[in-house]
């Protein structure tokens, strides 16, 4: 299962697996810079697909093409909003990877490059929360599922990389 998580630090609107994850809001129509990213890499087509979603609740994921994208779908999922941790946003968090995945594998998508969800702007998951609760949901998943192939955690700067490199070290046994 390990083998099958790869960490990379990036632009995960580069990446060439079959579907990339997008962290958004509960309309997929806004959100932080993965969002940006990804629709601006996208093209407005995406914007258009979003608006016939519907909306899609913290924890959950939803499908869409890539359009201008190298990934044929963009898989959208929204974060908790971080209150001090009180609040279940772990558990919410980890149903946002376990939500993706599942949608992933019940469409047989094999590769899957994820951001570090909710970890971007105010009121943003700190990374020593956020990055174990990635790590131990995809691994759980992976090590029960034989589907996707290979997951992506694709940091978009070395504080998130280094986090998540912890985590997947304290994750092995």
């Amino acid at each position: 299962m390990v083998s099958r998580l790869k960490l990379q630090l990036g632009d995960i609107t580069a990446m060439e697996t079959e579907a990339v994850v997008n962290s958004t809001d509960e309309t997929l129509a806004a959100g932080g810079p993965v969002h940006v990213a990804i629709h601006r890499a996208a093209g407005p087509g995406l914007e258009e697909e979003c608006l016939g979603v519907g909306d899609c609740p913290p924890g959950e994921a939803r499908l869409t093409g890539g359009h201008n994208l190298a990934s044929p779908f963009v898989i959208h999922t929204v974060a908790p909003t971080w209150q001090g941790g009180g609040h279940s946003e772990a558990g919410v968090l980890a149903s946002c990877y376990v939500s993706a995945l599942e949608l992933a594998r019940s469409r047989g998508i094999r590769s899957v490059a994820f951001p570090s969800i909710g970890s971007g702007i105010e009121p943003q998951i700190p990374l020593d929360v956020a990055a174990p609760v990635a790590v131990r949901a995809i691994l759980a998943f992976l090590d029960a599922n034989a589907v996707p192939e290979q997951v992506f955690l694709v940091c978009f700067n070395a504080k998130t990389y280094q986090a998540h490199q912890k985590a997947l070290k304290e994750a092995l046994p």
